[in-house]
């Protein structure tokens, strides 16, 4: 595939991708009783409003890969992060979908959306990084976060651990994913950013019912604050 074609292609993806909640308009998140163990208000589920970081979400992966489009459609550094960043988008354009259906699936095929954007991430080039980097990062970030709550659903609507161990669990693994990508890439902190919005809204989900999960939550928000920073600077 040409790369002015790979271009165009990443860009339409994105478009279908944010037009896909207008296509599953009653997704609101999991149903409770989508479990067997009913989840209802699960402590491993940010607050609410931390989902409306979406509508930043689409625009920027829009906005960013637009400009790729008419701007650096033969660029091999942007060619080289379209090429998962077009698998990732892919099956998000689909993910509505099937997260009504099936939610061990839905767990599925997001740590699929995860990794591919992660690599496009690392792939992303130095230069335009308003336009490259950082939607991407900011993609990255969100779904590094909303991967391991899916986990953490998964393992108590599934019986395995009760819901405060599933979501101390999912807390963690996110914190060390987090960190270790931050730590690595040095540079586009909006990465970071869309992890300590999902953390601090598990502190709001959580800070009047249950102080252990809202500490935890809080405590690596703050951690994440560091090499978010040196990441800004650089």
């Amino acid at each position: 595939m040409s790369r002015p074609l790979t271009a165009y292609l990443a860009l339409a993806l994105a478009v279908l991708f944010a037009a896909s909640p207008f296509f599953v308009p009653d997704f609101g998140g999991f149903d409770a009783e989508q479990f067997p163990v009913p989840q209802e208000d699960p402590p491993v589920q940010p607050a609410g409003y931390a989902f409306s970081i979406w509508g930043v979400i689409y625009l920027w992966l829009i906005a960013g890969l637009g400009y790729g489009a008419l701007r650096r459609a033969e660029d091999g550094a942007w060619h080289a992060m379209r090429l998962p960043l077009i698998v990732s988008l892919a099956v998000g354009a689909a993910w509505l979908a099937v997260a009504v259906a099936s939610p061990v699936w839905a767990s599925v095929l997001i740590w699929v959306m995860l990794i591919s954007a992660l690599v496009a991430l690392f792939r992303s080039p130095v230069q335009d990084s308003w336009f490259a980097a950082l939607p991407v990062g900011l993609y990255a970030g969100w779904l590094s976060a909303a991967s391991c709550v899916s986990l953490g659903l998964l393992a108590a609507g599934y019986g395995f651990v009760e819901e405060t161990t599933a979501a101390l669990g999912a807390i963690f693994l996110a914190l060390v994913i987090a960190s270790a990508v931050q730590s690595q890439l040095r540079r586009a902190p909006s990465y970071g950013i869309a992890v300590i919005w999902a953390l601090i809204a598990v502190v709001v989900q959580n800070y009047a019912t249950n102080s252990t999960v809202a500490a935890l939550a809080a405590g690596g928000a703050i951690a994440l604050i560091f090499p978010t920073v040196r990441a800004a600077r650089s």
